[in-house]
């Protein structure tokens, strides 16, 4: 088993790593495409919201089917279709075929992305020690992969059609190899039968009132939509920003998002031993600030090096943020722990998903790296209010001195 389980690991970190390289190129892409359909940064914004759309629809499905047919056959086929999918927003010259390929692309992408997770969560548990984290730094490197094969490909003259479809049949590839490295999981079992009828006694007595979510849970999840949205913002417009505000070339351009998930790779590698050394709270008001000043310099800077820079704090100071506002409302009250992280991470999702259409409206006011400093205001609001975290993560430390490290 424990070779097994060891190999189990590295699948898991491929399939990370393949989810985040195949969303990586489509989004340094992003550029090529734009300007090959000729559509404005505010059509786009409304396209982007359609990809979002679809990944939802597809998370919700291949969570059922995981549940039903276990992740070791779920997760191969969703990285195929994922896969196979991405050379669909590559083809098309009008509006309406592009956002039927966002769509399809969208909806196969959520499948793969909840799927590893499931499977992630099924290894974690068969080692007994935290290990999602370094899973999620993975993700990222999947993100600078894609930079470099963008920058190649662009700088040889390759279409995005051809990238994206040599990807994907990469991709597809590497799906099918690994597939029998994952742990053999079992579906959920059949529903219990039907109870015995209640006694008198028991239908007299007043049934139990429903708990409602903690208000601290709601503003957990406000601030999760606020860093979501964010990390959102930048994924789908952090290429555009260097080619159309600085003007840069294609090729630099694509390093903008390779830049701000190398970033991001790391930091992740190292929150959770500075959230364990400094506390929750200290990775959320230090990093949501270094964020704030790493994206306002992206939005004032006029130098190509000095952006490089402000993207790279945006994402090392976005990096550990959200772990600890899921962590904190998984422990917030252990008998509804599940109840609470949803409510938390489906606010979230929601802030991720309007990020890039509300920097796209944004652009019909004002300039692209201006609307940028609606991020910068959400980024210092999360900052101030990190202080919920002293008492959401530890409710019983509420009377600790400030000072204290949480």
């Amino acid at each position: 088993m424990e070779r097994s389980l060891r190999s189990a690991r590295v699948a898991t970190f491929v399939y990370f790593v393949l989810c985040g390289t195949l969303m990586g190129t489509w989004v340094v892409h992003i550029p090529a495409i734009e300007e090959r359909v000729g559509i404005s940064h505010a059509t786009l914004g409304g396209l982007l919201v359609l990809l979002g759309l679809g990944a939802f629809a597809g998370m919700q499905t291949a969570g059922r089917l995981t549940d039903r047919l276990g992740a070791r056959v779920v997760l191969p086929a969703s990285g195929v279709l994922t896969g196979a999918a991405l050379v669909l927003p590559g083809l098309p010259r009008d509006v309406w075929s592009l956002a039927g390929a966002l769509l399809v692309f969208g909806f196969f992408n959520g499948c793969l992305d909840v799927t590893m997770n499931a499977h992630a969560v099924h290894v974690e548990k068969a080692y007994g020690r935290p290990v999602m984290s370094a899973f999620h730094a993975t993700f990222s490197v999947g993100g600078v992969l894609a930079s470099l094969i963008a920058a190649g490909a662009a700088h040889t003259g390759m279409s995005p059609a051809v990238t994206l479809g040599a990807s994907g049949a990469v991709g597809v590839v590497v799906a099918l190899a690994f597939a029998r490295s994952l742990l053999p999981t079992t579906p959920a079992p059949a529903p219990a039968p039907a109870p015995a009828p209640a006694t008198l006694a028991e239908q007299e007595a007043p049934a139990p009132k429903r708990r409602k979510a903690p208000g601290r849970i709601w503003v957990l999840a406000a601030l999760a939509a606020m860093v979501m949205l964010a990390e959102g913002a930048a994924n789908d417009w952090s290429a555009l920003h260097l080619k159309d505000v600085l003007g840069t070339p294609t090729s630099t351009a694509a390093f903008a998002y390779g830049t701000y998930a190398a970033a991001m790779t790391l930091g992740r590698l190292l929150a959770d031993r500075i959230s364990g050394r400094f506390g929750p709270m200290a990775v959320l008001r230090y990093g949501a600030a270094t964020a704030a000043l790493g994206i306002t310099v992206v939005a004032l800077s006029p130098w190509v090096w000095s952006a490089f820079a402000g993207w790279a704090l945006f994402g090392l100071g976005l990096s550990g943020c959200v772990p600890q506002l899921f962590s904190a409302a998984g422990r917030m009250d252990a008998s509804t722990a599940g109840a609470n992280v949803s409510r938390v991470a489906g606010v979230g999702y929601l802030g991720m998903l309007s990020g890039p259409a509300v920097i796209g409206w944004l652009t019909h006011l004002v300039a692209l790296n201006h609307a940028f400093l609606l991020l910068t205001v959400l980024c210092a609001i999360a900052a101030i209010a990190a202080g919920v975290l002293r008492t959401a993560s530890h409710p019983a430390r509420e009377s600790e001195p400030a000072g204290s490290g949480h």
